[in-house]
Parts: structure tokens; C-alpha cells; sequence
């Protein structure tokens, strides 16, 4: 005798729906589209990565102490009954005899605020410009992306798109612009998938701040 097939049970898989990057405004020409930002709201960050400056610390370090130790020894020899070097000698007359508005001096003074706003911008400014940085999964892990890398992912996702001929990603902290050449298919549909597909492509490099999406599409030139 055969069971009885009443016992058998059908269960339904779930279907996982793919999570839409928003309604997107489209006009008649593609130079004419502003595209919306996909930057979500409701994120918490993490400031960007600082950067040792080990280069320009140790450049300053061994200036101050050459130029430290120098005047030392001079300071020293003079107090032990040493006549003084040179070019102090030299140094002390010169500021003493030239105007202020000498062409050395002003470029001497120029040269000097140059350095010294140079040194300012290094200190106050974080650096690393080409690290973006990820969302923390872990409190005491914190982890960073290539700029280069992360456009040549969204070059991967943008070539994956059908219609799309070539393209060339820019990656910057705040903006990611995209140029799409496509041989066939109408150039707003391309350029609304593109939209999709590079807007779930920036969700998934899993930055801090998202930054915002530029996408234009154009035909290939004729040869010839």
C-alpha cells in the first residue's frame, strides 16, 4: 500500500527582492541629468585616517636640530672666550644694515611664511586623501579602502551593465563620477541601470559617507 500523500508538505522559498536605490530623475538629454546623492542618512562616522607625516617631521626635526646645535657650539665657544664664528657675524650685520623692504629680506620673509603655513596645513589637515574610510563592524577594528581600488570595483559593476561600451570611474571623497560610452540601447535606459547597479555597488564598499553619484552617457565617436 502506498502513504498517503496528504502527510507531504510544500514549503515556499523566500524570494529576496533586490533593494532599489530610489525613484531617479530622468530629462531628455544625458548632460542635463542631475543625479540623486545616494549618501544615507542616519549613519554614524568615523573621521578619515591621519597620517604620520613621518617625511615632513623628520625634515623639520633635522633642521631644528642642526640649526639648534650649531648656534649652541657658537654659543658655547664664544663663552669660553672663543671669538664668535662668521657667519653670525655675518648674519647679526646683514639684519642690522638691510631695510625691511630688501628684496632678500622679502623673500626671506616670504619663503619662511610659506613654510610655516605649509607646516600649519599638515598639522590641522588629516591627509591619507586616497584612503577612504569603512563602517566599523567592530569597535577596535577599523578598517580603510583604496580610492583606486574602490573605482575599479564600480568600473567592474558599470561594465557589467548591457549597452555599456566603456567606462571610466573617478573616485573622489565626496563624489563619484562615472563616463559611460554605450554602442546600443537607448541612452536612458543605460544610464538608469547604470544608476542602479554603481548605487548598489557604493552600498556594498561599505564607506562611512557615501558619497554622492554623477553618471553621463554618450555615444562612441565615428572612426574616421
Amino acid at each position: 500500500m502506498s502513504e498517503p500523500r496528504g502527510s507531504e508538505t510544500t514549503q515556499h522559498l523566500p524570494v529576496i527582492e533586490k533593494e532599489a536605490g530610489g525613484e531617479l530623475d530622468q530629462s531628455a538629454s544625458a548632460a542635463d541629468w542631475t543625479p540623486l546623492p545616494t549618501l544615507d542618512g542616519g549613519e554614524g562616522g568615523n573621521g578619515r585616517f591621519w597620517s604620520a607625516r613621518r617625511v615632513p617631521a623628520g625634515i623639520l626635526a633635522v633642521l631644528v636640530l642642526a640649526g639648534a646645535g650649531l648656534l649652541l657650539y657658537d654659543v658655547v665657544a664664544v663663552r669660553a672666550g672663543r671669538t664668535a664664528l662668521g657667519w653670525r657675524d655675518s648674519l647679526a650685520r646683514e639684519l642690522a644694515e638691510r631695510p625691511l623692504d630688501d628684496t632678500w629680506v622679502l623673500v626671506g620673509a616670504g619663503i619662511a611664511a610659506a613654510l610655516g603655513l605649509w607646516l600649519l596645513v599638515l598639522a590641522t589637515t588629516p591627509g591619507l586623501r586616497g584612503l577612504l574610510p569603512m563602517r566599523r563592524a567592530h569597535a577596535d577594528v577599523r578598517a580603510g579602502l583604496d580610492r583606486d581600488a574602490a573605482a575599479m570595483v564600480l568600473r567592474d559593476r558599470a561594465m557589467e551593465v548591457s549597452g555599456v561600451q566603456a567606462a571610466r570611474v573617478r573616485m573622489k571623497r565626496r563624489k563619484v563620477d562615472v563616463r559611460a560610452l554605450s554602442h546600443f540601447r537607448e541612452l536612458d535606459d543605460v544610464r538608469a541601470d547604470l544608476d542602479l547597479a554603481l548605487a548598489d555597488g557604493i552600498r556594498g564598499l561599505g564607506l562611512t559617507r557615501r558619497p554622492s553619484l554623477s553618471v553621463r552617457v554618450a555615444r562612441p565617436g565615428r572612426k574616421g
